[in-house]
């Protein structure tokens, strides 16, 4: 029997579409995915040259699949501040945070972006999960004021160099004054929106959550194409080349329930606050985790060999194991080829005896075994200039 490498996609009514589904295939879509029940572009054709115009220009993201939910009521903060396990007295309105969602056992079970949009307003930006049934369950169980549901609110990415001067264009000079990882409402020809200050680049950028976004998807989107068209702007899919460089994570290969905080790489331990006075989910378990440390933890690789592919486009059907002297050891769960560094790179969890900076490896990766070396994570701006600029 033959196997088909590539056998598509199944269009039908079954699986969840975008607000902006219809405006973004229209640009030519060459791959999908599925994310959060939800078809998601992954690229329109040429993934690399997707990555250098978003690194030199400006790009616009289908990104309607991060599904947004609404924790609100009187006990909202208390509810949200349960489950995650950074100490939100610290986010203010009209702040977001990056944050991991957290079970009794220190698991990660989400990493979504919070924005704290009103006192008693928070949306989580979920990854890939169900994780709002997870709020419901503990809001419910302990009986507390507040409502969690998804909304009709669905946002679009524009990342790249240019973002600014393409916000500008839609909302003004008051866009300039919102800082790396803040908020702002406005309006724009009538559509409420909330634009903050993120990405999954690692570049300047910004996302635009729109409100009733099943009525005015479309609208939104040629809006931005409208801006857009004097600073270059395209039409990409997420860039995983600019987020393995980045050291961003991808929930589902990067980690899953089964990791902690703490395994995840030294640049995020400071997502948990184990001082702070409220006993959130898995408190007790990651201060046992902390105090006696980690057995794994994630890296960041250089990986030999023939160039490995752009991650989005079948290249990783399953994690590449890695090994020391014949015996596997771990596993690596992101790997790209990074045009800008000319070299393989990725993320790998490994034994904690394995993590040194400089510690060598066999990857079995489809173009076989290379050999590969911790380096230090993220590969590109460790200390996120970029986006802050």
């Amino acid at each position: 029997m033959t196997v088909n490498e590539d056998p598509g996609i199944l269009l039908y009514t079954r699986i969840r579409k975008s607000p902006y589904f219809h405006a973004s295939r229209k640009h030519g879509v060459a791959r999908y995915s599925v994310y959060n029940h939800t078809y998601h572009p992954r690229h329109y054709g040429d993934p690399v040259a997707e990555y250098w115009h978003l690194v030199n220009a400006v790009t616009l993201w289908d990104v309607g699949v991060e599904k947004q939910i609404q924790i609100k009521g009187p006990d909202a903060f208390d509810l949200t501040n349960m489950i995650v396990p950074r100490d939100l007295n610290k986010c203010a309105v009209d702040q977001c945070k990056y944050v991991f969602i957290t079970g009794p056992d220190g698991g990660i079970l989400n990493d979504p972006v919070l924005l704290r949009v009103e006192e008693d307003e928070f949306w989580l930006s979920l990854a890939d999960s169900d994780v709002n049934l997870y709020a419901m369950g503990i809001a419910a169980a302990k009986g507390m004021d507040v409502t969690v549901q998804e909304i009709d609110v669905a946002p679009v990415q524009i990342q790249g160099p240019n973002a600014k001067k393409v916000l500008v264009e839609l909302f003004g000079d008051a866009i300039l004054d919102v800082p790396y990882y803040g908020l702002m409402k406005a309006e724009l020809d009538g559509m409420q929106v909330v634009i903050s200050r993120t990405g999954y680049t690692g570049e300047v950028g910004y996302e635009i959550y729109l409100r009733d976004a099943s009525e005015h998807g479309v609208a939104l989107w040629d809006r931005v194409l409208e801006a857009g068209k004097p600073h270059d702007l395209r039409v990409i899919g997420p860039c995983h080349i600019r987020r393995i460089e980045g050291g961003i994570l991808a929930f589902g290969a990067d980690m899953w329930y089964g990791n902690n905080p703490f395994e995840v790489g030294y640049h995020y331990t400071w997502m948990v606050d184990l001082e702070q006075e409220a006993d959130f989910m898995g408190k007790e378990a990651l201060k046992r985790i902390k105090a006696e440390g980690v057995k794994q933890k994630l890296v960041g690789v250089d990986i030999e060999g023939e160039p490995l592919g752009t991650y989005i486009d079948n290249e990783m059907l399953d994690f590449f194991p890695a090994s020391v002297n014949g015996s596997g050891v771990g596993r690596v769960t992101s790997a790209c080829y990074s045009p800008r560094l000319e070299k393989n790179i990725g993320l790998a969890m490994l034994p904690i005896e394995h993590t040194e900076l400089g510690t060598t490896l066999q990857v079995d990766t489809p173009k076989g075994t290379a050999g590969a070396t911790v380096v230090p994570m993220p590969h590109w701006d460790p200390t996120k200039e970029i986006p802050k600029g």
